[in-house]
């Protein structure tokens, strides 16, 4: 017995609001069509559609129905497609979302090397910092960071960066370098106001064993607060504040020196990155291939050394700028070091 057709009769008739038009898009006659649903709710016994002058609408029981249905069909394409998909190569479109700043640094340098692969494959590459409805623009896979709130999605962990508190070597020549995470209210702060990436509170922890105050909770105060992580690093390059951003962010300008870290002997929170897939919908080879793609591409980055701001710049390999100290030390008696 087929139970299928009726199904996608049923779902065709409900999307299109007539028989005439389920008719049309199924290529049958509309008496066809006005029999099969007929018989869909004599076997389920009962009324699916209302019939009036203004076209047809579900029951109550005909929209459950037509949800179930319509995941029925999707589940059932989907598995066609995964047979198709491991018999061929990739090809078609694919979408993805995927945050501004992340995407220019990290992901555009590296996508030559993953079309080359799949010759046949279109992307398109949608760049924004908002969450998006993945399942209203088409959207096969999304990569985001920070805490996830929505807990209906499909969401897989594929990397994470460490976070530091940073700045330029003018700001902390000019305002000192903090030595202890209490400093940092003594400074200028830029503040990433972004929601599960950013915020004005962090805690900063350490070895217990190095000092008994393992674990310091700092509220950070400043003038500026920006949105977007381009506004966070164009304000740290203006030499505007100290911020506190992930290495992903300033991979270039760590290495080079443009910007270094303080109180390294304390750590942040790490930053997650996430692979989010539309709830369901089963996940394509093509998103999961790409997905690949940006694991090995994040894991080639060798873990890097980069150099610190020091208060004795001088005797420091790592740094070329005599920078003064603010605050404590960093044994917190207050005497400069």
């Amino acid at each position: 017995m087929d139970r299928l057709s009726p199904m996608e009769t049923f779902v065709a008739v409900v999307e299109a609001g007539s028989f005439s038009g389920a008719a049309r898009r199924l290529e049958l006659g509309q008496p066809a069509v006005s029999k099969i649903i007929a018989q869909l709710e004599q076997r389920l016994g009962t009324r699916l559609l209302l019939r009036s002058p203004r076209g047809l609408t579900p029951t109550d029981a005909g929209l459950r129905f037509y949800e179930h249905a319509r995941r029925a069909i999707d589940c059932v394409d989907e598995a066609e497609q995964a047979v198709r998909d491991a018999s061929q190569s990739l090809s078609g479109r694919l979408r993805v979302s995927s945050t501004v700043t992340f995407s220019r640094i990290h992901l555009l340098p590296a996508l030559k090397t993953f079309l080359a692969r799949h010759p046949q494959l279109e992307l398109d590459l949608a760049l924004e910092d908002r969450v998006i409805d993945l399942m209203a623009t088409g959207t096969d896979v999304a990569l985001r960071m920070g805490k996830l709130d929505d807990s209906d999605m499909i969401a897989r962990k594929i990397a994470e960066s460490p976070r530091y508190a940073l700045a330029t070597p003018a700001y902390l020549e000019a305002a000192g370098i903090p030595m202890v995470p209490g400093d940092l209210q003594q400074h200028e702060a830029i503040i990433y106001s972004t929601g599960g990436s950013g915020g004005d509170t962090w805690v900063f922890r350490r070895d217990p064993s190095v000092s008994r105050d393992s674990s310091v909770t700092v509220t950070l105060g400043g003038r500026v607060r920006v949105s977007a992580a381009e506004g966070l690093r164009t304000a740290v390059l203006a030499d505007m504040g100290i911020a506190v951003a992930s290495e992903w962010m300033f991979t270039a300008e760590l290495a080079s020196g443009q910007v270094r870290r303080v109180l390294t002997d304390w750590q942040l929170p790490a930053i997650d990155l996430w692979a989010v897939f539309p709830a369901g919908r089963m996940v394509t080879s093509k998103a999961r291939a790409f997905v690949a793609f940006v694991e090995e591409t994040l894991a080639a980055q060798s873990p890097r050394q980069f150099p610190d701001a020091e208060p004795n710049a001088g005797a420091s390999a790592n740094s070329d700028v005599n920078y003064p100290s603010t605050g404590k030390s960093a044994d917190g008696s207050g005497r400069c070091v």
